[in-house]
């Protein structure tokens, strides 16, 4: 029995609808040209809904099992047509999806947009629900034929966005649906001003860009023009071109995260990489995982095998790419890993996040947080074995990135314990090979009570310093600090295995041998001793130190400059200096080594004239050259090379 046509009326939308036109086109999305992907994303939901659907009844189909989307520009009509042989909607199904929220999701979705909730109803962007209307951010009008299989007609749907709609039975012969877009002029501009949506070239990069891996070919017809050859073969560059249409299929399908790591190489792993990321070089590792359970996601990422020039900058777009279903939702994810972990690219897909609108309702994502833990000990694993099982390979990556380890070791509380086994440094015990702090604790003597570090802009001068010398006669080994950052991690770590960390120029050395009675009885016997000179000493540097000791840890080096145990080390101080920082300071101690003849001169000179200003040179004399040993410039350089001056002058 034949039904009436359906003509065409006029309608106004539901408020809330209207309230979702006004956000998406002014508030919610920022980048205009995902509107392209969730298009896309909703023909790819509505042919995975016929193809399900059609396993149970294959009349469905009508004859027509080759999936694809089509996408059309026309620069005539300033419009753009998303085409698809998916299951389209019948006219009541249209009303209900499109000019109302009944089913489509959007009052749910208002509702958590206003909470500033995380949206995890799938039908908030479904077949059409909010997705559809980010058409209207870049159109004028949007037209919508759809006929869903097994109805005689076809359906049409017209809105420019001002809170009406008209809606009208047409003829349509395939099933699926077209959104047939009239781009606003700004968006159609070949001048460069607005991104040109109508542009091939432009919508083969989005589409490469966003969803290159939907399931189905997304194609496009480009139009090729090519001039008649000779007999010879050769084209005869006077004659008219001819131009014939060229179908292209724009994205590759076949993601390659999604198919079983024992089938994929090692090349193809790295040219996705290099692609992807814009690398010039293969990773120097990649951990391909899949997870289900409590949340169900597949993760491929990178470790690169260089460290980017801007890694530690604040500025650095950073961060792991999303995707869900294999549909491109955001680039430089953030939120996943750990700051410390910035360096590790890649991509997540998972089911269970929906093509969410924005960032800041994904950053109070559960199924993110879980996953990013999960991933965070994914990394850690492959660098614990690397460590283990491919030293060369792991101390590669630690030039790269090792500074992001100790950074995260010194910034990120929870993260310190992960962190710490992982950590190498020079060390006293080998020029060229590095060590981890087991390996320190593994090679220590049973009597030696702390670790030993020093601080340094390299390994000879460190290996230089006066502070050094007892320690190296002792065999004792000493760990080797270089980079600014890495006392910082030394003094949030505190200990490692309940040894703690001692630096060989701050407070005592905790050495049995000299911190003995006997020693000690000693040290306080030459003191005792010298009590007014060292007094004079410090009366002289009064206020640029605070004590004056006799060293026992001087050997052949007449004076050193440490700091006690309570406030921050002179090579700290140095540091927070250059980040223009100068509330802290270290609390300076002159030691003295009893035994350098420097002292005798120093001693005699006191006891003959105390107030010359010979004895107050030498004071200056060794207070800045304890400078200049730690790498700190003297205050005043013209009144110091004035004394060395006037000390090689005298005679005798």
């Amino acid at each position: 029995m034949s039904q009436e046509p359906i003509n065409k009326q006029t309608r106004e939308f539901q408020a809330e609808t209207k309230q979702l036109l006004d956000l998406m086109i002014h508030s919610i999305y920022t980048n205009k040209e995902i509107f392209l992907r969730e298009l896309i994303s909703n023909a790819s939901d509505a042919i995975d809904k016929i193809r399900f659907e059609s396993l149970t009844n294959h009349d469905l189909l009508e004859g027509q099992s080759d999936f694809e989307i089509f996408i059309v520009p026309d620069e005539s009509t300033h419009t753009l047509t998303i085409s698809d042989n998916g299951i389209g909607m019948t006219y009541d199904e249209v009303v209900e999806n499109i000019g109302t929220i009944a089913k489509s999701g959007t009052k749910s979705f208002l509702e958590k947009l206003k909470e500033k909730e995380t949206a995890t109803d799938n039908e908030l962007i479904g077949q059409f629900g909010v997705g559809f209307y980010s058409a209207f951010m870049v159109s004028d009008k949007v037209t919508l034929i759809t006929r869903a299989p097994g109805q005689a007609k076809g359906v049409k749907w017209q809105s420019s966005g001002d809170g009406t709609y008209t809606i009208e039975e047409v003829e349509k012969e395939t099933r699926g649906t077209s959104i047939i877009i009239t781009l606003n002029d700004e968006f159609t501009a070949a001048d460069g001003s607005k991104e040109n949506f109508l542009d091939r070239y432009t919508i083969e990069n989005l589409i490469k860009k966003y969803s290159d891996y939907i399931r189905y070919p997304i194609k496009m017809n480009f139009i090729k023009e090519e001039k008649p050859k000779d007999e010879e073969g050769k084209v005869i560059e006077d004659a008219p071109a001819t131009q014939t249409v060229e179908v292209r299929t724009l994205n590759s399908m076949t993601p390659l995260w999604t198919r079983n790591k024992n089938e994929i190489s090692a090349e193809e792993y790295h040219t996705f990489y290099k692609n992807l990321f814009h690398d010039w070089e293969d990773p120097l590792k990649l951990i391909h995982s899949k997870a289900e359970g409590t949340v169900e996601y597949t993760s491929l990422l990178f470790i690169p095998s260089r460290a980017p020039f801007d890694l530690y900058n604040q500025k650095s777009s950073s961060g792991i790419r999303l995707y869900s279903k294999q549909i491109f939702i955001m680039d430089n994810c953030q939120d996943l890993l750990p700051e410390y972990l910035r360096f590790v690219k890649g991509l997540v897909d998972s089911p269970d996040f929906s093509l969410n609108i924005s960032r800041e309702l994904l950053q109070h994502s559960k199924q993110l947080k879980l996953i990013g833990k999960n991933l965070e000990k994914s990394v850690l694993k492959t660098l614990e074995n690397l460590l283990a099982n491919e030293r060369p390979t792991y101390e590669k990556f630690w030039k790269e990135f090792g500074k992001a380890l100790k950074v995260g070791a010194y910034t990120d509380f929870q993260s310190r314990d992960k962190l710490k086994d992982l950590l190498l440094f020079s060390s006293s015990h080998a020029t060229e090979e590095l060590t981890t702090l087991h390996d320190y604790i593994e090679r220590m003597s049973e009597n030696q009570k702390v670790i030993y570090y020093a601080t340094g802009k390299d390994r000879a001068s460190v290996e230089r310093l006066p502070q050094m010398e007892l320690l190296k006669e002792k065999g004792i080994e000493v760990l080797y600090l270089y980079d600014q950052v890495d006392e910082f991690t030394i003094d949030a770590l505190q200990e490692y295995k309940e040894k703690k960390f001692q630096s060989i120029s701050r407070g005592e050395l905790n050495l049995d041998d000299i911190d003995s009675p006997e020693a000690k009885k000693d040290t306080e016997a030459i003191l005792k001793e010298n009590e007014s000179l060292i007094k004079a000493i410090k009366e002289h540097l009064k206020g640029k130190i605070a004590d004056v000791k006799i060293s026992n840890r001087l050997k052949s080096s007449a004076v050193c400059l440490v700091s006690d145990d309570n406030g921050i080390s002179l090579s700290m101080e140095q540091i927070l200096s250059e980040m223009n920082n100068t509330m802290y300071k270290a609390s300076r101690i002159l030691e003295l080594n009893p035994n350098h003849d420097v002292f005798t001169v120093l001693k005699d000179l006191h006891e003959a004239t105390p107030d010359s200003e010979a004895f107050k040179d030498y004071c200056d004399l060794l207070y800045v050259q304890a400078m200049l040993i730690e790498g700190l410039l003297p205050e005043d350089p013209i009144s110091f090379a004035n004394k060395v001056s006037n000390l090689m002058a005298r005679k005798g």
